[in-house]
């Protein structure tokens, strides 16, 4: 055996580089998977105590950094158009009657939520941590009454037919330059005298490719010059 080795002796030595080389190089990415696991911002978004229009809007930062959320977009798509809010910011005067409940919903969740506490959505979330935007009740009456939507109850009047509800969150990941996002789109369904809301996908989107990211960055951009709670109504192709 040792004389066949001394005889070949040049092979195996290629043939023990060429393996040491494959044990490095697979040690390699799973180091780099490793690290660009740890690294990869991991947001969902979903439906909290109900399965219903009356389900909380449920935001989780499942990242291994905390995420600083800077705005939390809304998107109604009916009949008649797309109507986008920027919802960061809470407001009570989009329906009277409703700043009470909203006002206890905020109170039930102030002690594990200061972002719902004071009146803003913007702020730092911890790794594991999350926290309800606002019920998509709420968030669907807000955006119908911006587009200028009557309603009455959970549904709409004058022949408008609301399709789904979009909500996007755009957040700074650690020292990131460029913003990363997430989106999930919610499709109403109707159940008299009531509403059925269903998630569209069984995950949330993320966005954090480059274009992606560019993309928010225009939005932010957009999102800074209105100043009517950035409200956009734009036709139904």
């Amino acid at each position: 055996m040792f004389d066949w080795l001394f005889e070949h002796g040049d092979g195996v030595s290629v043939l023990t580089d060429i393996g040491t080389l494959i044990v490095w190089v697979v040690y390699a990415q799973l180091l780099y998977f490793s690290f660009r696991r740890q690294r990869r911002p991991r947001l969902l978004i979903n439906r909290g105590r109900k399965k219903d229009i009356d389900a909380l809007c449920i935001i989780s930062n499942m990242s291994a950094e905390p995420v600083f959320i800077q705005h939390v977009v809304a998107e109604l798509e009916t009949s008649h158009g797309v109507v986008r809010v920027d919802v960061t910011d809470r407001t009570e005067s989009y329906q009277d009657g409703d700043e009470n409940r909203d006002q206890d919903a905020s109170n039930s969740s102030s002690e594990s939520s200061p972002i719902v506490r004071d009146g803003s959505h913007q702020g730092p979330l911890e790794p594991g941590g999350f926290v309800h935007i606002d019920s998509f009740d709420a968030l669907t009456r807000r955006l119908a009454h911006d587009g200028g939507f009557e309603m009455e109850g959970h549904q709409p009047q004058q022949g408008v037919v609301f399709h789904s509800l979009t909500v996007r969150i755009i957040c700074i990941y650690g020292s990131e330059d460029l913003p990363i996002g997430a989106e999930r789109c919610f499709e109403f369904i109707d159940r008299q005298p009531g509403c059925g809301l269903v998630p569209a996908t069984w995950d949330t989107k993320r966005l954090a490719s480059w274009w992606q990211r560019r993309r928010l960055c225009r939005e932010i951009i957009q999102l800074n010059d209105k100043d009517d709670l950035s409200t956009l109504r734009t036709s139904r192709s």
